[in-house]
């Protein structure tokens, strides 16, 4: 269903028929709802609250979904939204690691993060740098502490180590999503954006979703011995 509902908003947004415009704006945050829902009900999560922040960081990309995709420009509504949306996936990370546990994962993605920043700083109108470098913080932040969780519970011999990849995967995935997305809408057009951009977004959802679920310690042990 999710997968369905993902492509359904990717092909709206491509449509140039009428119904295109309809498709995506019904199916858009179809998809994010079901991968919500998807999270909600899982029966073994990691943990209560790692599961509740992450469900927040979702219904605030849900949010953020509706507000970038009314015919309205609400480009910085929606920026906060998934500014929240990041603030509680690294509330989530740090729940059983603290920040730039492991610096070097921190100092790559905010590396990457000013470097696309200072390639389209002069494209980005002047109102909008301030809450832009805000997000691009933000963002950084939280995919370099998934990454550094990752490694770290990995370093530990954490069984669940490949729950916290997906969530790194997932999080990286999500920068280069909104870099997709900051480079069409500040620099120039990209062919077939919205495929590239929305693909990225839910496979990054996706990701960060399944890092919820806990996994089956028995089967790490047996397959440890």
């Amino acid at each position: 269903m999710v997968g369905l509902a993902a492509f359904s908003a990717i092909l709206g947004a491509n449509l140039t028929a009428p119904s295109g415009p309809w498709l995506h704006w019904t199916a858009k945050p179809l998809a994010t709802g079901l991968i919500a829902l998807m999270v909600w009900r899982m029966r073994q999560p990691l943990s209560r609250s790692y599961r509740r922040r992450v469900l927040a960081g979702l219904a605030c990309s849900l949010v953020g979904d509706v507000l970038l995709m009314l015919p309205q420009d609400l480009f910085v509504p929606g920026l906060l939204a998934f500014l929240c949306a990041h603030l509680c996936f690294l509330a989530a990370f740090l729940g059983d690691s603290r920040l730039a546990a492991r610096p070097w994962a921190l100092l790559a993605c905010l590396g990457v993060a000013a470097l696309n920043l200072y390639l389209l700083w002069a494209s980005i109108a002047p109102a909008l740098r301030a809450p832009v470098i805000v997000y691009v913080l933000v963002l950084a932040a939280m995919a370099g502490q998934a990454l550094a969780r990752a490694r770290l519970l990995a370093q530990r011999g954490d069984a669940q180590a490949a729950a916290a990849r997906r969530a790194a995967a997932g999080a990286l995935t999500f920068m280069l999503s909104d870099s997709l997305l900051a480079w069409n809408r500040f620099h120039g057009a990209i062919p077939l954006a919205s495929v590239w951009v929305l693909s990225t977004y839910y496979l990054a959802l996706w990701w960060i979703a399944r890092s919820v679920l806990r996994c089956d310690t028995r089967a790490v042990t047996g397959a440890s011995q």
